[in-house]
């Protein structure tokens, strides 16, 4: 559906926030009524009723901006503000306008230009649906549901006290579903992830969103059994889905438990307001009361640091000043006797902890509030050279206005109705015992790649606060290498292979599982495609995502690691088909150089990223991925040798009088392409016609003597077989599985 564009053309969305109520009464407001069905006739502007208020029954005039009529009737209010008035800031004010005797519609709206929220007057504290008008594709059908004059007309609006799960749609086939393309990142844009609390690694959400809604429908099982942050779970409620988390790290498990937990946001503002005010009363204020708050509050564990910290325990990250207040302040928490609340305050509390200790840094340039712990940046506990003490109320408000700003953004489709459809889990990816097999309709995972991040061993400073047990169990099945407990690659490999086997068997035959790559090391793919494809699995595709950021690793060694990171894309069939060594009678050097040619030529110019991602493709597609390692870790010398590069717009560019491209005939330069080009169209189950088999590959071979449509149909007579009048596939071949030996 592209309702958006239909609505609001073009709009630039980021400019929405400069609008005035006008602009989004005329922008926003107008353009919605008329696509829920209502004509001039039924829309009743600025009608000015009369009310009295106050105990002395002062009469004032009541405004509301539309009233939307069907037949004689209200059926519901819609109010406009500009965008920097909060939604849930006016409720009370739209509440007056639908309550009053003259109207008494069921439902009220508000439109910010930036927000919609509908409410029913029976509930002014959480709204039916609630959502992001740059989202308005994916919400409008539940919109016209509620709202539209049709749904009136036939008695359709009902009242829902659980989330309501769409009928399936019986057209949606599973099996051939299409690979997505790279989708540009908006990480800042849900309050529900950017803000709520830190972690070493979180997933674009608009990403998973899009590869949820892509492979699944509504009211489907979506599982992530390496979990993290919760983005695959938390989009996957915002979606309309099961959602089943999974990690064994005890404080992933705690953010994501407390971010959805269910509470009344008029309580979490008065619990809130009394421990900032008892805080206040007994923060210390000198060396004598700090001691004191020492000697007779709880501290953290003081455990030991991993090797590589600065220090050697927990305690010695804090200042005594830090301790003490951080003590004291959790201590007021825990006085808390309503769970969800109190689990509500501990998650603003461990965001302060990334900022309330001796390893902060503070972005240069920036506030002092803006910067992060170092085990975030650095993946160590490392001291930061001249540290900043920030002041710990301030903080602990700007903790509080963004998890309420994200618990309003989620409140309609994570809420006390929708707990029953999430099931939030610590244990390890390897033991999915607890699921039944092929109970599961979608996979989205991103697992821990090697050494790159020892969860565990990292997120102590949290643990221990939070009084979060980890046991020497969990370290067991922690899939990392390396670490404080020295785990080996085979222990590594071994757990993220139990891992794939367990998903295989818990996920839905003809369903499918996309599983994130961000190895530096890419010889990692052949542990996962192998797994995969011993369990039964069938890889589908590959596609490069870039993640919104350059990581350090990147910056570090920009020739050998991925630019962003890759979706693999597998589904369950009953009759997989391998993936094949393609004999192609060229030596390495000529593939890898055949390879990067296409790729420049594909793109017109490519960047370093473009090419070393999509050579990792092509290696693990045609089967020269383990050559590819040995021998070209580093581009440099052969794109140096062999391209021309622009420095100003970074492209390397094909040699007019290139000689590796004459050194290879070009029915062997026809035939990769044309073996490549197939087993794409056998993946996306497509049989093309010659005339579309041309059109993709001539633009590959256009370095060098173009060639004749006959030769390509020569090549192609060899290798691939007419299915029909003009269709055609690869034919059958002898063939050559990836083993263990290839690597």
């Amino acid at each position: 559906m592209q309702i958006k564009k239909e609505l609001f053309g073009d709009l630039n969305f980021d400019k929405i926030k400069d609008f005035n109520e006008s602009d989004v009464r005329a922008v926003i407001c107008e353009p919605i009524i008329k696509a829920l069905g209502f004509l001039d006739e039924n829309i009743v502007r600025e009608k000015h009723f009369e009310a009295q208020v106050g105990s002395k029954k002062q009469k004032t005039v009541l405004i509301p901006d539309y009233l939307l009529k069907v037949q004689e009737s209200y059926a519901w209010v819609l109010e406009a503000k500009s965008p920097d008035k909060n939604i849930f800031d006016c409720v009370k004010q739209a509440y007056s306008y639908a309550s009053h005797i003259e109207i008494k519609s069921i439902y009220f709206a508000i439109c910010n230009g930036i927000e919609f929220a509908v409410f029913r007057t029976s509930d002014t504290e959480t709204p039916v649906l609630s959502f992001n008008i740059s989202e308005i594709d994916v919400h409008f059908e539940a919109l016209k549901k509620l709202l539209s004059a049709n749904s009136f007309k036939n008695s359709e609006n009902i009242i829902y006290d659980k989330i309501v799960i769409s009928q399936k749609n019986k057209d949606f086939d599973y099996l051939n579903r299409p690979l997505l393309k790279e989708i540009p990142v908006k990480k800042q844009q849900a309050k529900r992830h950017f803000g709520v609390h830190g972690y070493f690694t979180k997933q674009a959400w608009n990403v998973v969103a899009e590869y949820i809604r892509n492979f699944s429908q509504k009211g489907d099982v979506v599982l992530d059994p390496f979990g993290g942050s919760g983005v695959t779970a938390v989009e996957a409620l915002m979606n309309n889905r099961k959602a089943i988390n999974i990690d064994i790290n005890p404080l992933a498990v705690f953010m994501v438990n407390s971010l959805i937990a269910s509470i009344n946001l008029g309580e979490l503002e008065k619990a809130y307001q009394e421990v900032c005010e008892e805080y206040k009363k007994k923060e210390p204020k000198n060396k004598a009361e700090i001691k004191e708050i020492l000697k007779n509050y709880t501290l953290p564990k003081d455990l030991k640091l991993p090797k590589g910290s600065d220090v050697g325990s927990v305690r010695k990250l804090f200042s005594d000043e830090q301790m003490a207040k951080l003590a004291l302040l959790k201590a007021i928490i825990k006085k808390e006797k309503n769970k969800n609340i109190k689990n509500t305050l501990m998650l603003m509390f461990s965001g302060l902890i990334t900022k309330i200790n001796l390893t902060y840094h503070q972005s240069a340039n920036r506030s002092e509030g803006r910067g992060n712990a170092s085990v975030f940046q650095y993946y160590r506990y490392r001291l930061a050279p001249k540290p900043v003490f920030v002041d710990i109320i301030k903080y602990f408000d700007s903790r509080y206005k963004k998890i309420t700003a994200a618990k309003k953004e989620m409140r309609h489709s994570v809420n006390e109705n929708t707990v029953e459809n999430t099931k939030i889990i610590k244990g390890s990816a390897t033991d999915l015992s607890f699921l039944d097999s092929e109970s599961v309709d979608y996979i989205y995972t991103d697992p821990p790649y090697g050494k790159k991040i020892p969860y565990l061993d990292l997120s102590i400073m949290w643990n221990v606060w939070l009084d979060l047990e980890v046991s020497e169990e969990d370290y067991k099945l922690e899939a990392i290498e390396g670490g404080e407990h020295n785990k080996s690659k085979n222990e590594y490999n071994n757990l993220i292979s139990k891992s794939i086997q367990e998903m295989y068997r818990v996920l839905k035959f003809d369903r499918w599982m996309s599983f994130v790559f961000a190895h530096k090391d890419p010889e990692f793919w052949h542990l996962i495609i192998e797994t995969a494809e011993k369990c039964g699995f069938e890889y589908v595709g590959a596609v490069p995502q870039k993640n919104g950021q350059t990581s350090f690793k990147k910056r570090q060694n920009p020739f050998t690691v991925l630019s962003g990171e890759l979706i693999i894309n597998f589904r369950k069939t009953r009759n997989p088909k391998a993936i094949l060594k393609a004999n192609l009678g060229m030596d390495m050097s000529e593939i890898v150089l055949q390879t990067i040619e296409g790729i420049i030529a594909k793109h017109n110019g490519a960047t370093i990223e473009q090419i070393n991602d999509e050579l990792i493709i092509k290696g693990l597609e045609l089967g020269f991925l383990h050559e590819l390692k040995k021998e070209y870790s580093d581009l440099t010398p052969i794109l140096t040798n062999s391209f021309d590069y622009d420095p100003d717009t970074e492209l390397y560019a094909i040699r007019k009088d290139s000689k590796f491209t004459s050194r290879i005939p070009i029915e062997l330069r026809i035939k990769y392409y044309l073996k490549s080009y197939l087993r794409q169209m056998e993946r996306e189950n497509k049989k093309p016609s010659f005339d579309e088999i041309v059109m993709n590959i001539m633009p590959l071979l256009k370095n060098g003597v173009t060639p004749e449509e006959q030769t390509i149909l020569a090549v192609l007579e060899d290798i691939g077989e007419k299915i029909g009048e003009n269709t055609w596939m690869l034919k059958e071949e002898n063939p050559t599985l990836f083993t263990g030996a290839d690597f």
